[in-house]
C-alpha cells in the first residue's frame, strides 16, 4: 500500500505540472484568437511545427529516466551525476538539430502548403521559439532527473509558478503597451522564450543549492564524451523519440486530413482532439511515475517488486482510462457546452465523443505500457508497432474510408472515419503492448522462481 501511495503522489504531482504546461498553449490560443485571425492562424501553424520538433527531441531525453532511476535504486548517486553530465552532449546535439529545423522551416512550410501571405509571421514565430529551444530541452533534462529520483515536486512548482508570468507576458507582448509594440503571434513566442529562460535559471539555482542534488555532485568538471554511454543513451533514446514522433504526427496529420472536409468538420475535430489530449495527461503522468518506480526496483535488484509495481500500474491505468472514457460519454452535453455555442458544431462533435471515449481507453493502456517497456529496454518493437498501426491503420485507414470508400454516411459525420480507424489502431496497439509487457513480467517471475 505504501508503494501505491508513493505512486499516486508522484503521478498526481506530475499531472499538476503537465496541466500547467498545457495551459501555456491554451493561453496563447486564446490571446492570439482575440488579437486577430491572422495571428491565430500563424500561431496554429507555428506551434504545430515547434511542438512536432520539440516533442520528438524531448522524447529522446525523457527516455533517460529508467537509466537514472535504476542508478538511483542501485544507490550510486555519483554515477547519476556523471551520466547527467554526459546527457548534456546528447542535449547539445538535439538542440542543434532542432534549431536548424526551426530556423530554416521553408521546406516544411512549403510541404504543408502554408499560404505565402502567412509565412512571414510563421517564420518570425519559429525563429523566436528556436532561441527558446535550448532552455526547453535543458529543462526537460532537469525534469527527467527529478522524476528518476522520485521528486517531481520541484519541477511542478516551477511549472505552476511560471503560468501567471506566461499569461501576463503573452497578453502584453501580443497586444502591446507600455512602450512595447503589438507583436501578434510573435508576442506569444517572446513570452515563451522569457519564461523558459527564467525557469531554467531557477532550475540551475536549485541544482546548485538544494540538498536533494548534493550527493550527485553534478557540478564537477565536464568529462570527455563517453561514447559507450552515449551509445546506450541512443539505443533507448532514439527509438523512444521516434515513437513519440509517430504518435504525435499521427494525431496532428489527422487534423490536416480532416481540414479538407471544411470548417464544420475541422471545428468539431478540434474539440474532440483537444479533449483527447487533455485526458491523455492522466495516463501519461501515471506512466512516468510507474516507470520511475519500476526502474528503481530493478536497480535495487528487486525484480519481483518491480514486476508487481508494473502489474498494479497497468490495472490502475486501465481503471482510470475506463472511468475517464465513461465520464466523457456521460458528460458529453456539458463538455460540448463549454467548448462551443454553435449547434451544428456541437451536434457533429457529439457524435465524435463516443470515439474519443474508446480512443482514450486504448490510449491509457498503450501509453502506460510503452513507458514501462522502456524500463526493460524494450523500445524497437513498440516503434515498429506504432508505425504500422498508427500511421498505417489509423491514418491510412481513415483516409481510405473517408476519401476512397466514402464512409461514413453523412448522418454519422465526416470526421468519424478518422476517429474510428484511429481508435481501432490504438486498441490493437494497446493489446500488443499489454501482451509484450505481460510476457516480460512473466519472464521475470519465472527467472526469480528458478533462482529461488
Amino acid at each position: 500500500m505504501s508503494e501505491l501511495r508513493t505512486l499516486a503522489r508522484h503521478a498526481g504531482t506530475v499531472l499538476a505540472g503537465q496541466l500547467a504546461v498545457m495551459a501555456f498553449a491554451v493561453t496563447d490560443t486564446m490571446v492570439a484568437g482575440r488579437y486577430d485571425a491572422t495571428a491565430l492562424a500563424a500561431l496554429s501553424v507555428g506551434s504545430a511545427v515547434f511542438v512536432s520538433v520539440y516533442i520528438s527531441l524531448m522524447g529522446v531525453l525523457q527516455a533517460l529516466l529508467p537509466i537514472w532511476a535504476e542508478q538511483h535504486g542501485q544507490g550510486q548517486p555519483l554515477r547519476i551525476g556523471q551520466s547527467f553530465r554526459q546527457s548534456l552532449y546528447l542535449c547539445l546535439l538535439a538542440t542543434c538539430l532542432g534549431m536548424a529545423v526551426l530556423m530554416m522551416p521553408g521546406p516544411l512550410l512549403q510541404a504543408a502548403k502554408v499560404p505565402p501571405a502567412l509565412q512571414p509571421e510563421v517564420r518570425a514565430y519559429l525563429h523566436i521559439v528556436a532561441l527558446a529551444l535550448p532552455a526547453a530541452l535543458l529543462l526537460r533534462l532537469f525534469t527527467t532527473l527529478n522524476q528518476s529520483l522520485g521528486h517531481p515536486q520541484l519541477v511542478t512548482m516551477l511549472q505552476l509558478l511560471s503560468l501567471l508570468p506566461k499569461i501576463l507576458l503573452s497578453i502584453w507582448f501580443t497586444f502591446g503597451g507600455a512602450g512595447v509594440p503589438a507583436l501578434g503571434a510573435a508576442g506569444c513566442a517572446w513570452a515563451t522564450l522569457l519564461v523558459q529562460y527564467a525557469m531554467l535559471l531557477l532550475a540551475l539555482w536549485l541544482l546548485r543549492t538544494a540538498s536533494l542534488y548534493h550527493p550527485l555532485q553534478l557540478w564537477r568538471r565536464m568529462e570527455a564524451p563517453d561514447w559507450s554511454q552515449l551509445r546506450q543513451f541512443a539505443r533507448i533514446g532514439i527509438p523512444a523519440g521516434l515513437s513519440i514522433s509517430v504518435e504525435v504526427t499521427s494525431f496532428t496529420l489527422m487534423a490536416l486530413f480532416v481540414a479538407r472536409q471544411g470548417s464544420l468538420s475541422s471545428a468539431s475535430h478540434q474539440i474532440a482532439a483537444n479533449l483527447a489530449a487533455l485526458c491523455y495527461m492522466v495516463p501519461l503522468s501515471l506512466a512516468i511515475a510507474t516507470s520511475a518506480r519500476v526502474s528503481y526496483w530493478l536497480g535495487a535488484q528487486r525484480p519481483l517488486l518491480a514486476a508487481h509495481m508494473a502489474r498494479q500500474g497497468l490495472q490502475l491505468a486501465a481503471a482510470l482510462g475506463l472511468c475517464l472514457a465513461l465520464g466523457v460519454w456521460l458528460a458529453r452535453d456539458a463538455i460540448l457546452g463549454f467548448y462551443t455555442r454553435d449547434a451544428a458544431v456541437a451536434a457533429l462533435a457529439g457524435g465524435l465523443l463516443v470515439w474519443v471515449a474508446l480512443y482514450h481507453l486504448a490510449d491509457s493502456v498503450q501509453c502506460y505500457c510503452i513507458f514501462v517497456l522502456r524500463s526493460f529496454r524494450i523500445t524497437l518493437a513498440p516503434l515498429l508497432t506504432y508505425g504500422l498501426l498508427l500511421w498505417g491503420v489509423g491514418l491510412g485507414g481513415g483516409y481510405l474510408l473517408a476519401y476512397q470508400l466514402q464512409w461514413p454516411p453523412t448522418w454519422l459525420g465526416e470526421p468519424t472515419a478518422f476517429w474510428a480507424t484511429s481508435a481501432a489502431a490504438l486498441t490493437l496497439t494497446a493489446i500488443i503492448f499489454a501482451a509484450m509487457l505481460r510476457q516480460q513480467l512473466h519472464r521475470i517471475s519465472s527467472t526469480a522462481g528458478q533462482a529461488a
